[in-house]
């Protein structure tokens, strides 16, 4: 093998001082610029790489061979060539890097011969592994008239990274800058088509301008797909958008439909929506939503959301930090959060648990009835915040109708300031002996004319213990008798009611 080489290494040698050569004559030293100079060095290095590859010393003896009919010039794209055939450089394709022209044709270019270079096996049922093939934007800020798109389903383990994307006054205002469905744009599977569309597509270290034309990114029926250190605005429906599919992972971003700091005086008109998820098993994390109407909309299940900062437009101003409108079967956790002047609100909520989170400026938690539906929720462990304006910690919203099924609802632990506690469970302490005893929790419980256990504590100053009974627990209120004839001798030390059945 070695003595096979050596003749192509020299020919590769020669063909690489020809080209030096080349370029000597046709650069003379004093007109070129140091930009135009270190472009043509970044060329030649392209052209050597492309020289050494193995596909072509594989053709190198037909093509130099002297019978064999020349070979066509090379076009200014392949001249240009990428450094690695597993990375699509976009300024190879033409593409504007200073954003002052077009680029869709170009990206599009660019993803296309991504999509379809060589697999590496298959992900799930359907889907090509791509091997980890990379579209490089180079730092650079480009513009776009359509949406962004891979040419055909059924591909994975793809990367768009390293830029700025805006796009033009003409762009379509339901349209998103990446567009992650079918080329169609819609959601539906041919017999032939897999299960999902995408699978493993990472999206990264990119700043998405929609120009209040439509959204960010949008994500249907695809599985396992990575959206990080993205900062996405000036979107004007959502700035992510998740239909169907499993397991998109949404971390480390910034969405903001006006790009503010808080206090913007025309808070009350933002609009959109940060973040929708319409499918199950997703997870968002370390994400700010800076300024919307709704900072996430959930209408999926079995979602989890940790590390959010939602202040994208105050309660008082008619917005919402996080809306679960998953009535009859939420399955979300929402862990160590905060909810900056703005509220979650859950329809119906079925299996919701929340906690370790921070509530400032009357934000709160409110249950909404939709078929008056709760069970087995966890509010516990938050700090509330407020402005002593009287608001509740956790709310029932029961306009449309009362709850009538509740069942394993625990709100409890919960500390607040100039706001009222609300919880399902609660104790007072009582002085002074008596033989009845009258206590109110209306203004702690949570549900209304809801106790479903009881417990208390009577002391005796005699040897004697006396005769008691627990009368009534209508209301919310609790009524302890003894017999009159211990009045001098028992008092009720404290009394403990919760909304839960104990096992």
């Amino acid at each position: 093998m070695a003595r096979r080489s050596l003749p192509w290494s020299l020919l590769l040698g020669m063909a690489y001082s020809i080209v030096i050569g080349a370029y000597g004559e046709s650069l003379p030293p004093r007109t070129i610029s140091s930009g135009n100079y270190n472009e043509a060095i970044q060329r030649l290095q392209s052209f050597k790489a492309s020289l050494t590859r193995h596909d072509s010393i594989a053709s190198a003896p037909s093509s130099l061979s002297p019978s064999s009919s020349p070979s066509p010039a090379p076009s200014p794209l392949s001249f240009q060539g990428v450094n690695n055939p597993r990375v699509y450089r976009v300024t190879s394709y033409g593409a504007d890097s200073t954003g002052k022209s077009d680029s869709t044709e170009a990206l599009l270019a660019a993803i296309a011969d991504a999509a379809k270079g060589p697999s590496e096996g298959h992900l799930m049922e359907g889907i090509r592994d791509l091997g980890g093939v990379q579209i490089d934007l180079e730092g650079g800020n480009y513009l776009i008239s359509q949406p962004l798109r891979l040419p055909e389903a059924g591909v994975g383990n793809l990367m768009i990274h390293g830029g700025t994307i805006r796009v033009s006054d003409n762009f379509s205002p339901d349209g998103y800058i990446i567009d992650l469905s079918t080329s169609n744009g819609g959601n539906k599977q041919s017999s032939s088509s897999p299960p999902y569309n995408f699978e493993f597509i990472s999206l990264k270290d990119l700043l998405l301008d929609s120009n209040f034309r439509g959204g960010g990114i949008s994500v249907i029926n695809s599985l396992r797909i990575n959206i990080a250190n993205c900062y996405i605005t000036h979107f004007t429906t959502n700035g992510i958008l998740v239909q169907s599919g499993h397991e998109t992972y949404i971390r480390n971003s910034f969405l903001g439909q006006h790009i503010t700091a808080g206090e913007d005086k025309n808070e009350r008109d933002f609009s959109g929506t940060g973040i929708t998820l319409q499918g199950n098993d997703n997870a968002v994390t370390d994400v700010v939503i800076f300024s919307a109407a709704i900072g996430i909309m959930v209408t999926g299940e079995a979602n989890a959301f940790s590390g959010v900062h939602c202040y994208n437009k105050a309660t008082g101003f008619g917005g919402t930090g996080i809306y679960l409108k998953v009535p009859g079967l939420t399955q979300t956790r929402i862990v160590n959060s905060y909810m900056d002047y703005t509220s979650i609100v859950a329809e119906d909520p079925v299996q919701l648990h929340i906690s370790s989170s921070f509530f400032l400026g009357d934000a709160n938690i409110v249950l909404k009835s939709k078929n008056g539906v709760v069970n087995g929720v966890n509010i516990v462990d938050n700090m509330f915040s407020g402005s002593n304006h009287g608001v509740e910690i956790v709310r029932l919203d029961q306009s449309n109708s009362p709850f009538h099924q509740i069942d394993q609802v625990i709100v409890d632990r919960n500390i607040a300031r100039g706001m009222k506690i609300k919880a399902t469970v609660a104790k007072k302490s009582m002085q002074g002996n008596g033989t009845s005893w009258t206590v109110d929790f209306n203004n702690v419980l949570l549900f209304p004319n809801v106790i479903k256990n009881v417990q208390y504590s009577l002391s005796s100053t005699g040897s004697t213990f006396p005769s008691h009974a627990l009368r009534n627990v209508s209301e919310n209120r609790v009524v302890i008798e003894t017999m009159k004839q211990w009045l001098p001798m028992f008092s009720l030390r404290w009394i403990k009611v919760g909304q839960v059945e104990e096992n």
